[in-house]
């Protein structure tokens, strides 16, 4: 190992904002389940799924549509 390194040269990692950070949440366990057989479908872990929903959904500005009826 070397005792100083130079990083004059070095490039910003353009996946930086890409960084994921994780949470605590509570989802219901019918919810989990179908993501889970759609990322059996798909063959995608499940929590890549749902995030990719999310993501999509936060991209696409979608609004939440509720009826308490």
């Amino acid at each position: 190992m070397k005792e100083e390194y130079d990083f004059s040269n070095a490039i910003k990692n353009p996946y930086a904002k890409k960084l994921k950070k994780q949470i605590t949440i509570n989802i219901d366990a019918e919810t989990i389940d179908y993501f889970k057989l759609q990322s059996d479908y798909l063959g995608i872990p499940y929590q890549t799924l749902i995030n990719l929903y999310l993501a999509d959904c936060a991209k696409n500005g979608k609004q939440l549509q509720m009826s308490w009826i």
